[in-house]
């Protein structure tokens, strides 16, 4: 399984294993990462799963889709990294995959 580094503003971090597969945001929620609130189960309309990820990653996951960049539009502290973690799929190349988690509120 992938490990997954969650980083906190703060610049704690935890190391996740998830099941290819799954979200990111699955992996989030079911890990307790703090940050990764999810209040829509992953339906890609709240923006409370907010993550950067890092440079070195970006061209390594699937690019968004329409409907992720337009609830971005409205995510508070949006940057050109910005993804919705609801809207990864955990592949096993992603082993290693670092992002920052944006606090939600």
């Amino acid at each position: 399984m992938p490990n997954i580094i969650f980083k906190q503003i703060d610049g704690s971090q935890e190391e996740i294993e998830i099941e290819a597969g799954y979200t990111i945001m699955e992996g989030g929620t079911i890990n307790n990462v703090s940050g990764i609130e999810a209040e829509c189960g992953g339906a890609c309309s709240c923006a409370t799963c907010h993550v950067y990820i890092n440079p070195e990653w970006q061209s390594k996951i699937p690019a968004m889709d329409s409907l992720e960049n337009e609830m971005l539009e409205v995510a508070k502290d949006r940057l050109s990294s910005s993804r919705l973690s609801c809207q990864i799929n955990v592949t096993e190349d992603m082993d290693g995959l670092v992002l920052t988690v944006v606090p939600p509120y």
